[in-house]
């Protein structure tokens, strides 16, 4: 980490002295606001006065104001790491934390499709992609500028999604916003593949297990190349099936490695089962979404929340709980009320994902109660990580 002018670094409030702070705490904080308030619409409350299609909202903020949030908060905060240049801190991060919340803020009142909103939203990811950037070209350091092409497919799929809701075309919103959860579970899947066997190796003092190159290529190369086929392919009975198989194929994949990263030691430890929890509901979501291809009574729209509301709400928790104690110098030691909130979203997921499959008359109880567990749990990290995430490090060191 680079060493900064110290007098400089006690000037900047702590909420915006690297990436991780205002974005995990904004995230997190949006997310229990947004799902209180679709709870509440899907009990007929309007509170939406803006919004033409309540369906589409829930969708868009949950992924691109929620989940992206946390996303720009890791990497503009991971990219010190990588690089050994100082991270983005004071008011450019103030800014592209502003030009994210405002969308947000607006966009119930003003309606989806308002243009102020829209460019707006279309602008902050665009400036997190040229914030990563920088560093990384200026240590030539490659591998990561994988990130900044994956932003911009996620500008250009919220744009998508944005003609989708001035064309009233809801098939094309409901395409988008499964291939941008598939390309949020593609990003987890490279993300869980560098930190969580390296987590469960020094927690457990084993051994870290040794990538196997074919398998690493297959689980994820079918992944991406279903992102792309699911977002471009037409939707007929062959395709559905080289979908399906595709699909089939990255579950089985995805399965396999995650059994060799010893999973098994990890029942004592909640920063770690939490993550290898939340990775088991990406084999599930995608064994769901093949089911779906080959059968046309089971909901893409439910397959694809044992990946949203399951891998990525699940991962998302774990990861920033570690990640806020790490960088503010705090030892990897969370409190109960943390471990409560894990056993909530996992209980959360599978309510929403599981229960109207098996009990479809129960499909309005599982919605209202996943919502409700998925409050709890994000609300219970928001009350103990305040203090973490608006306070400067403990060590004294800068971020």
């Amino acid at each position: 980490m680079q060493i900064l002018d110290a007098d400089k670094e006690n000037k900047i409030w702590p909420l915006f002295r690297l990436g991780f702070r205002v974005f995990f705490l904004g995230g997190a904080m949006f997310s229990v606001f947004a799902m209180v308030l679709w709870s509440l619409t899907l009990m007929g409350v309007p509170l939406l006065p803006g919004i033409a299609n309540p369906v589409w909202w829930h969708a868009h903020e949950m992924i691109f104001g929620f989940a992206l949030a946390i996303v720009a908060g890791f990497l503009l905060t991971a990219i010190q790491n990588w690089t050994g240049m100082p991270g983005v801190r004071s008011w450019p991060l103030a800014l592209v934390a502003t030009l994210w919340l405002l969308p947000r803020l607006l966009m119930p009142l003003k309606g989806e499709t308002n243009t102020l909103v829209m460019v707006l939203d279309l602008l902050w990811l665009p400036m997190v992609a040229g914030l990563l950037a920088w560093p990384i070209i200026q240590v030539r350091q490659w591998r990561n500028l994988f990130f900044v092409p994956l932003l911009t497919l996620f500008t250009l799929l919220n744009a998508l999604s944005y003609y989708a809701a001035v064309s009233h075309n809801w098939l094309l919103s409901e395409r988008v916003f499964i291939t941008a959860v598939l390309a949020l579970t593609g990003l987890l899947a490279v993300l869980g593949g560098r930190v969580i066997p390296f987590f469960t190796a020094n927690a457990t003092n084993t051994s870290k297990p040794v990538p196997l190159p074919w398998l690493e290529k297959l689980s994820l190369g079918s992944l991406w190349l279903s992102v792309l086929l699911w977002l471009t392919l037409p939707r007929t009975p062959f395709f559905n099936g080289m979908l399906g198989t595709l699909l089939l194929i990255a579950a089985i994949a995805q399965l396999t490695r995650l059994v060799r990263w010893n999973s098994k030691l990890t029942f004592n430890i909640p920063l770690l089962w939490v993550l290898h929890l939340g990775y088991c509901f990406i084999p599930l979501g995608l064994l769901a979404m093949s089911a779906a291809m080959f059968k046309p009574g089971i909901s893409i729209a439910l397959a694809s929340h044992w990946l949203s509301a399951g891998a990525v709400g699940t991962v998302i928790l774990g990861m920033i709980a570690r990640v806020s104690l790490g960088h503010s110098g705090r030892p990897l030691e969370i409190a109960k009320p943390i471990v409560i909130a894990f056993a909530l979203l996992i209980l959360s997921a599978l309510l929403r994902s599981l229960l109207p499959m098996l009990a479809p008359g129960m499909t309005t109880l599982a919605y209202h109660a996943s919502a409700l567990f998925w409050v709890l749990a994000f609300a219970l990290f928001v009350l103990s990580y305040w203090p973490i995430l608006t306070r400067p490090r403990i060590d004294g060191r800068p971020g």
